[in-house]
């Protein structure tokens, strides 16, 4: 009875009956030895799913892709991996190049449309503000008249001779990735230090990563020009695959038919995708963030930057105190050209507010319309918020720098007001895709 505690010990005659109790303490202490031993079990495994996880993603990454900077300008630090540190400014490219794609894309009709390096068919920057508590999303028109500096080759060297006047979305094929870069940078004024080029299996990846995005459709949606041909109803929708693709790439099949119709479908599509990631408890997953992430490396090819899966990860992570009603995505302003109607130049006061913003890492509260492919759900043309609005601006406007000036003005408070000829919505706002019929 040495091993016994002292209070035992001191039990003699009748009274060590006290002793009938030692079973029950002893199956306490298994009972709980094996709750630990479970715990820990647990433990181990979600951290060897989380370290798999991490692996898998990190195999499946590409060489990065060196950007270029523009003269006078200086690329932000890289933050540390383990926590993002400060503002993020990403531009994501979608090349509408079939080369290597395989399947339906090896038709011959398919590889007539697009091969090699493609255009830059979808070009967003993604602005994450320095506190985290604001982000905006900046599509640019394929169509956009615009400034294309000089370039580095994307092989052998030497550089690509620039254009005072190009569509936007041949700066891909002229000098790849870090010509987009570049070109946006000239038209914002800012430094983008993260890129990618996606293609077309990528978007169709990561939407199935996350198990479909659910978009609501004003009318029916049908579109034969797409692969696949859309051909939705109206009502809600779950969007997964290669239909996510065709969704976000038809311009025949929803609004009035133009590109910048597309963009505001596209929106329709993000603001739903953000809801469900943000509210959705992707965020807070870390295999199934993890899970998006493998989806993304394995179908881009990032900058040298973004090379670090876990990179991904945390760039996604900043977003998630940020408010769905401060995320807001909009079309960078454009009107027609007037040396022609198939394409349209800078709307250049438009430009200036978001450029300000963007330079001085200031909210932004839109007050124009959904564009040209979105309504809110009741029909009205004017979306409602599902969350209350940002307060309106207080502070005088500051001066909006012209297009490459990184001058910094002074800062306001609260949020720029943007110009009512900027369409766009936040990702709090219920809003139907219209459909071109």
């Amino acid at each position: 009875m040495t091993d016994l505690p002292r209070r035992h010990q001191r039990a003699k005659g009748p009274t060590a009956v006290r002793h009938g109790r030692l079973p029950r303490r002893r199956a306490v202490g298994t009972v709980m030895r094996i709750l630990a031993a479970a715990v820990a079990v647990v433990a181990v495994s979600v951290g060897s799913v989380a370290a798999y996880a991490v692996w898998d993603v990190a195999r499946s990454v590409k060489t990065g892709v060196v950007l270029a900077t523009l003269p006078g300008h200086t690329k932000q630090a890289i933050p540390n991996v383990g926590a993002i540190q400060g503002g993020v400014n990403l531009l994501l490219t979608g090349t509408d190049s079939r080369s290597n794609l395989g399947g339906i894309y090896d038709s011959a009709d398919e590889q007539d449309a697009s091969t090699g390096e493609g255009n830059n068919d979808v070009t967003m920057l993604l602005h994450i503000a320095q506190d985290h508590k604001s982000a905006m999303v900046i599509s640019f028109p394929r169509d956009l008249m615009v400034e294309i500096p000089d370039c580095p080759a994307p092989t052998g060297g030497g550089t690509v001779d620039g254009s005072s006047s190009a569509m936007f979305n041949t700066a891909l094929s002229r000098g790849g990735l870090p010509c987009v870069v570049l070109t946006v940078e000239k038209l914002t004024g800012i430094d983008i230090p993260f890129a990618a080029v996606i293609n077309f299996n990528g978007v169709s990846a990561m939407s199935n990563a996350i198990g479909g995005v659910t978009v609501c459709l004003a009318t029916p949606v049908t579109d034969d020009f797409t692969t696949p041909p859309l051909d939705l109803p109206a009502g809600e929708n779950t969007l997964v695959g290669d239909v996510a693709l065709s969704f976000l790439r038809s311009r025949h099949g929803v609004g009035d038919g133009s590109d910048l119709g597309r963009i505001s479908n596209q929106q329709v599509f993000l603001s739903a995708l953000a809801r469900k990631v943000v509210s959705g408890g992707v965020l807070g997953n870390p295999v199934q963030l993890y899970g998006l992430a493998k989806a993304a490396v394995e179908n881009i090819t990032p900058s040298d930057t973004l090379t670090n899966p876990t990179t991904l990860v945390e760039i996604a992570l900043a977003l998630k105190d940020t408010g769905l009603d401060n995320m807001v995505f909009m079309q960078y302003p454009a009107v027609t050209d007037p040396d022609d109607s198939n394409r349209v130049i800078v709307d250049d006061t438009a430009a200036q507010a978001i450029n300000t913003a963007l330079v001085n890492d200031q909210p932004v509260k839109l007050t124009g319309t959904t564009g040209r492919a979105a309504e809110d759900q009741a029909g009205t043309g004017t979306p409602t918020p599902a969350v209350p609005a940002a307060p309106d601006a207080t502070a005088p406007a500051t001066t909006a720098p012209a297009p490459g000036d990184t001058s910094t003005a002074p800062a306001t408070t609260g949020p720029i007001e943007l110009p009512s000829s900027i369409t766009g919505q936040t990702a709090a706002q219920q809003t139907c895709t219209k459909g071109n019929n």
